[in-house]
């Protein structure tokens, strides 16, 4: 069986610096930072009280007010960013096989905003049980493929994975392995999450995994800086259209770039931290390059994880230095969550809108808040610091990875 070529025809985005797919792309060669004080809770007693929060979003412009309070946050920036997507491509608008087009979008968390509230009012209560009955379809992580798929009729492949913050980018390799193997025609793929709750940040805070530079918000996420500290919780997500090659070209659709190479593997060493050696990191980048029949030499840019964590910046960079070599000083590397923050399972949806608008528009987001260098760094990698820099991007790799150890690198092209 020859596999089908997949290529990327729908974009759509929501997220801290941008609500939709073309203020996000400006926000982030802009070099914008989301990072603003918490207004969705009350945050003085946390040890953070900062995240990446959506601005100026109100759901009622997108969903009918009833229908809303039926689904969490997380589901609302799913169909939020699935309509975008899918009004962008036109996948729509002439005579198409429903039950060839499915939906594959994930969330890390999933509804945890209900969940919360949820168990917060039944602990104030009396112990007597009165719980919604949107309670469980609120809070499941599944839910918002199957609102995209009902919205739209769309009948074929419908389903949910989840692997934390390597969550979306596990939806589109899925997708792109579903239209390769002849099960689907188009797929929207991507992952969403709305997870700036109390219980978020308490946990992640237990954890020292956050930022806790209440003072420099805005420039608290900073990859690559010697004085970073943690991650910054971010909200939001994104969408995209993987569509099967000659099915887009044959209804004129404009295609963004092709998908090419995907990996999946696991570190098998810790359930939190990264391998120090990079080794899970490694594997995954070669099994991408293997997959896409490219050289080290083909990839120009890497959307790298860079979550702004002390092990985790460090640790990625090995592995890029150990699979590319002396190719490494020739690329561009950069971490676009130092402007959103951390989408937690959303990441890699939003974090491949960036890698493909790189390619498209030849212009590479940097890194911003870096101030101090990190000696852990070898002074001719190019990470981008703090200014978009132009070159021409024939093919990109997305790398997101994910507690448990889950790693995921996709690579995409410029469409032959």
């Amino acid at each position: 069986m020859q596999l089908k070529r997949v290529v990327v025809t729908g974009l759509g985005a929501l997220t801290p610096i941008g609500n939709n797919t073309n203020e996000y792309w400006k926000g982030l060669i802009g070099g914008v930072s989301g990072a603003e004080a918490i207004t969705h809770f009350d945050a003085e007693k946390f040890k953070t009280r900062f995240a990446c929060e959506l601005k100026n979003f109100n759901v009622e412009d997108f969903i009918e007010r009833r229908e809303a309070r039926r689904m969490d946050p997380f589901t609302h920036y799913a169909i939020v960013t699935a309509t975008e997507a899918i009004e962008d491509s036109n996948l729509l608008e002439g005579k198409v096989d429903l039950s060839r087009i499915g939906v594959v979008y994930g969330s890390g968390i999933g509804g945890l905003s209900s969940f919360s509230k949820e168990i917060r009012e039944f602990g104030a209560g009396d112990g007597t049980p009165r719980f919604t009955p949107f309670f469980i379809p609120k809070m499941i992580g599944d839910i918002a493929a199957g609102y995209i798929s009902i919205k739209y009729g769309l009948r074929g492949p419908n389903y949910s994975i989840v692997s934390a913050c390597a969550t979306s980018s596990h939806s589109i390799m899925d997708a792109f392995n579903l239209i390769r193997l002849d099960k689907a025609d188009a797929i929207v793929t991507g992952g969403s999450e709305a997870s700036i709750t109390e219980a978020a940040v308490g946990g992640f805070n237990s954890m020292k995994a956050l930022s806790e530079n209440n003072e420099n918000a805005s420039t608290a996420s900073k990859p690559y800086d010697k004085t970073r500290d943690g991650f910054v919780l971010g909200e939001g997500g994104a969408s995209l259209i993987l569509e099967e090659y000659e099915h887009a070209k044959a209804r004129g659709a404009k295609i963004y770039a092709e998908v090419v190479g995907s990996g999946a593997t696991g570190d098998a060493y810790h359930i939190t931290a990264p391998h120090p050696e990079g080794l899970g990191v490694i594997n995954v980048m070669q099994v991408a390059l293997k997959e896409a029949n490219l050289q080290t030499t083909d990839i120009d840019y890497i959307n790298t994880h860079g979550t702004s964590t002390p092990l985790g910046d460090i640790a990625e960079v090995i592995a890029i230095q150990k699979v590319f070599g002396e190719h490494t000083k020739k690329l561009n590397i950069s971490s676009t969550k130092s402007m959103t923050g951390h989408l937690l399972g959303g990441a890699g949806a939003i974090e491949a809108i960036a890698a493909i608008k790189a390619i498209n528009e030849g212009i590479i987001p940097p890194t911003i808040n870096h101030r101090v260098k990190d000696e852990a760094f070898d002074d001719d990698i190019n990470f981008t610091f703090n200014k978009s820099q132009s070159r021409t991007v024939n093919a990109a790799m997305s790398n997101t990875f994910g507690f448990g150890g889950h790693n995921a690198s996709i690579i995409f092209k410029k469409v032959d």
